[in-house]
């Protein structure tokens, strides 16, 4: 077979046009692969910053200054490695933020009472109309013995955990 280009198929030349399309790569206005990035007038002093938004989302998710270009008036102009770098970093600030919220809302405690481990678990719904938590217990071998609705405001330490297993699993007052 020789070397020639093959045709592109309707719907190949498609997604080819689409994606030059959504495709932006001006000096202050950098958009590909999901993210848009903006150079935009620090409000705070002379400076510029630089916003990063991911596509589909209203406020950006990095905000950060950028560099005075060499007539020390405008700004840089974007390029390929830095908004490369600048999609890297704010998707490392989603994923942190992502797992700060799974730790505020997913908690858990180990307590070991009669030669047994339980582990006990509050997972957190933040309902706007009815908030609440589940409380669940699990043994050792990973089967759950007891699930209970309570507050989503439910302290889970060690001392909660080791007296909702002591009182049967009932569901706790508040606490």
């Amino acid at each position: 077979m020789d070397n020639m280009a093959m045709p592109l198929t309707d719907t190949a030349a498609d997604d080819v046009l689409d994606s030059e399309a959504t495709r932006i790569q001006k000096a202050r206005l950098w958009s590909d692969d999901g993210w848009t990035a903006r150079v935009i007038k620090n409000e705070d002093d002379d400076g510029w910053a630089v916003a990063m938004t991911r596509d589909g989302e209203s406020e950006p998710a990095l905000v950060g200054p950028w560099t005075m270009g060499r007539d020390k008036k405008n700004p840089k102009p974007l390029d390929a490695p830095a908004f490369s770098t600048l999609v890297k970093t704010a998707s490392e600030v989603i994923r942190r933020h992502e797992q700060q919220r799974h730790a505020m809302l997913h908690k858990n405690v180990y307590v070991t009472a009669d030669a047994r481990t339980t582990k006990v678990t509050l997972d957190i719904i933040p309902d706007e109309d009815d908030p609440y938590a589940l409380l669940s217990a699990i043994d050792d071998t990973g089967e759950q013995l007891a699930q209970v609705r309570v507050a989503p405001n439910f302290k889970l330490n060690a001392t909660s955990a080791a007296a909702w297993i002591e009182s049967g699993f009932l569901r706790p007052e508040r606490s």
